[in-house]
């Protein structure tokens, strides 16, 4: 029996630059899975599990301040590529009086595009090791077509071997040359996938032609991954069991909501967390709440540890 859990999150991990009252910006570094990451670290810190992040970097300071930050967080690393010559991508966050957020992009030329350029990568060296492995739309969408084939195929590899695969759909427009292929590559995803990460607005913006909630959640509901989770920003999550009906859980109260960002990525990182410890996915979709509801309280997508809720796995 293996002794110790190993969970891989596989994405991008950006210079994240959120513009301060009075136009200053304070630098930090983000990206939907590695902010699922950071929270996972944190949630299943003093169990017997592994967090690892897999993307790649370049050679440059800011490459190295964020393995350097990532390993303060109890984030592996060892399954990190370093391009000589390449850089991370960036993005400025505004904010507006509500909570809600704009992003910038400057990524063309992001080091993570490249991951799976070598003839094998260490995540694909490993495949056979782990429990879970973790990506998202945005994981797929900075890829070139060979490297989403390789990641889809890395997905097929892990199940093969006994482990399990979440895909969350996180959806940027400005990704995908169009709506039509990020639902094929999207169908391919969730056709490999254990568990299922839905933001409705994100399944809902990427369809050809406007739908309402009711038949965007009938199309979710006919998914062939097993277990589907459903996060409707502060309306209820809804969770469907292969073979069994959905069941509605409402979200955690949040007097006053400061910064949306990471709401979903600490809401997947909750959920997922108890999952892996054995919750019902009821009691795991109220503490992926819990999380996501607390996270909205800060600003940024990284809160300071000593702002994380206390929570019994």
């Amino acid at each position: 029996m293996k002794s110790i859990q190993r969970i891989a999150l596989f994405g991008e991990c950006m210079i994240e630059l959120q513009e301060q009252v009075g136009g200053q910006l304070r630098r930090s570094f983000g990206g939907d899975t590695l902010n699922t990451a950071i929270y996972l670290a944190r949630m299943l810190a003093g169990r017997p599990a592994e967090v690892s992040y897999v993307t790649a970097l370049g050679d440059d300071r800011h490459s190295q301040a964020m393995l350097d930050a990532w390993q303060a967080e109890n984030i592996d690393t060892h399954l990190v590529s370093r391009l000589p010559g390449r850089v991370p991508g960036l993005y400025m966050i505004q904010v507006d009086a509500a909570g809600e957020r704009t992003f910038s992009y400057w990524r063309d030329s992001s080091a993570a595009r490249a991951y799976f350029e070598t003839e094998i990568s260490a995540l694909e060296l490993e495949l056979a090791t782990l429990d879970v492995l973790y990506f998202s739309g945005i994981s797929l969408a900075i890829l070139p077509q060979a490297g989403r084939e390789r990641l889809l195929a890395a997905a097929h590899s892990v199940r093969q071997h006994g482990g399990k695969v979440v895909f969350d759909n996180n959806y940027r427009a400005r990704l995908w040359p169009d709506s039509a292929e990020a639902r094929r590559w999207y169908a391919r995803a969730f056709a490999q996938s254990d568990i299922a990460l839905i933001t409705l607005d994100d399944h809902i913006a990427m369809q050809e032609a406007p739908i309402s909630v009711a038949d965007a959640l009938a199309q979710v509901w006919t998914l062939p991954t097993p277990e589907v989770v459903v996060k409707q920003g502060g309306a209820d999550t809804l969770v469907r069991l292969v073979g069994q009906p959905p069941v509605s859980i409402p979200p955690a109260p949040v007097a006053q909501v400061v910064d949306t960002t990471a709401a979903g990525d600490s809401f997947a990182a909750g959920y997922l967390a108890a999952r892996l410890c054995d919750h019902d996915v009821i009691s795991a979709a109220e503490i992926g709440n819990t999380v996501a509801g607390t996270v909205i309280r800060h600003r940024g997508a990284i809160i300071a540890p000593t702002a994380m809720p206390a929570i019994q796995l």
